[in-house]
């Protein structure tokens, strides 16, 4: 049985695990606020808040119910729309009326929540910041502009409250019901009994199986794993980070031990997805996905990492994760194996780390190719280097023989422009529905000249590397 909190009530669902949240909410519940339409997680009209106790300390976070199954809700508190009733409306739902930014309203509760939980995340408050948390959630009426000046009422009315707000002052703000201030308690008394079943089949967030085969996956004896602490955890021991299997494609976002030594991944990862599938996609997911343009698998080649995998019997080996990816869709794993960890060494300060993507739109797309890449430089000579890129190749792809070309010579425009010889010989690109296999061909060129041109951009000229 899934036990959880439904806004202010304990449920008891008897349904199986795989069912969809949404369906359940709608359907089950009559709860109609939700609202159900592209089921693929793209819209952000479907968007609730998960409430969790991890470290004792409750957290909300904004994501998607159409791609989300029942099972990786156990024990947690879901918010919908409706659960954010009271006598009057809060200044969120205040400041998209005053500012017009809502039309024929299908997307106005979604943005309600996701805006919700931006405020209850406690970060930073800024203007960008409250786009981004938004960003998944799209609108077809109002052209946006509105909805910006929306964000920018909110941001006004949280200044009287301050940095740091806790749920009493969010409910003393009318920003949340009075109920929450009871939510950590009834959460610590629900019996979070496992609920897995014995099936072979290990479901993270969801966010593309949910995609792919719903269907099939509602009535399954599914196991999950998105709230295993064990796998759930970032450290950096001798340099070495570790990044459990579960761990969310969020929690790469606001790690500092990561963003120490390669500052701009955060921005690097607000190019993966909105912040509604963030929070709830796994990095194991994305890599057994096997996506050949991935953009996760493409970042962590770069960094040279490597998969810990465990068997059915409690048994661990290592894999490199350039050697992970077979053929197309097929991986280094069986069926009786799971991904438990990533692990690649931190880039020392004299390292430089850059990833590229070209996509019909800058965010939230999946990309046409993407690009990955670190490099030492030591009096001039290419010390370290390596390169990878996505949508070229039938696997995301570690561009070997262009990096043993050019690792331990000196750096020069001609080095460069010789490279791409070899780097045309590595790739393989098909002609698909992202482009032309000749387009492909020339975005791994230019991405591939995109790197240096960033680092070293008295050294290069473009229109000299591309005669």
């Amino acid at each position: 049985m899934i036990r959880f909190l439904l806004n202010n009530k304990l449920v008891e669902a008897e349904v199986p695990t795989g069912t969809i949240l949404l369906d359940y909410i709608r359907e089950n519940k009559k709860l109609k606020g939700t609202k159900s339409a592209c089921r693929e997680g793209d819209c952000g009209s479907c968007a609730v808040l998960i409430g969790s106790i991890t470290d004792n300390e409750l957290n909300y976070k904004a994501i998607t119910s159409c791609i989300t199954p029942l099972g990786n809700i156990h024990g947690k508190h879901v918010v919908t729309i409706e659960g954010l009733n009271q006598e009057q409306i809060s200044p969120v739902q205040q400041a998209l009326i005053d500012a017009a930014a809502i039309q024929c309203g299908y997307c106005t509760p979604g943005i309600v929540l996701s805006l919700t939980g931006y405020i209850l995340s406690n970060q930073e408050y800024s203007f960008d910041s409250a786009k981004d948390a938004i960003a998944g959630n799209i609108c077809r009426c109002t052209g946006y502009k509105s909805i910006e000046r929306a964000l920018e009422l909110v941001l006004k009315s949280l200044e009287s409250i301050g940095s740091n707000m806790t749920i009493k002052q969010l409910i003393n703000a009318r920003f949340l019901p009075s109920y929450f201030s009871d939510i950590k308690l009834q959460l610590s008394s629900i019996q979070n009994a496992s609920i897995n079943g014995k099936s072979k089949l290990l479901v993270g967030g969801g966010t593309d199986l949910y995609v792919q085969k719903p269907d099939e996956l509602i009535d399954k004896d599914l196991v999950f794993i998105s709230d295993n602490p064990e796998l759930n955890k970032i450290s950096v021991i001798d340099n070495i980070c570790r990044i459990g299997a579960a761990c969310k494609v969020s929690d790469l976002f606001s790690n500092n031990l990561i963003s120490s030594r390669i500052p701009e991944f955060g921005s690097y990862i607000k190019l993966i997805a909105s912040n509604l599938i963030r929070n709830i996609a796994t990095i194991g997911g994305n890599v057994v996905n096997a996506s050949p343009i991935g953009d996760l698998s493409i970042l962590f080649l770069s960094l040279n990492a490597s998969l810990t995998i465990k068997s059915a019997s409690n048994t661990f080996r290592k894999v490199k994760l350039e050697d992970f990816f077979i053929s197309y869709k097929k991986i280094d794993l069986t069926n009786e194996e799971h991904i438990t960890e990533i692990e690649f060494e931190l880039p020392n300060e004299n390292c430089l780390f850059n990833f590229e993507k070209v996509s019909k739109r800058r965010y939230l797309d999946i990309a046409s190719v993407n690009s990955a890449f670190l490099i030492e430089i030591e009096e001039n000579v290419i010390k370290i280097i390596r390169i990878s890129v996505g949508g070229v190749s039938p696997i995301p792809l570690f561009l070997s023989q262009t990096c043993n070309y050019l690792n331990g010579k000196a750096l020069t425009p001609e080095l460069v422009k010789n490279a791409t010889e070899i780097l045309n010989q590595e790739i393989s690109p098909i002609t698909d529905v992202r482009g032309s296999a000749e387009y492909k061909r020339l975005l791994a060129r230019q991405l591939f000249f995109a790197h240096f041109l960033k680092f070293f951009p008295n050294r290069f000229d473009l229109n000299e590397l591309t005669q």
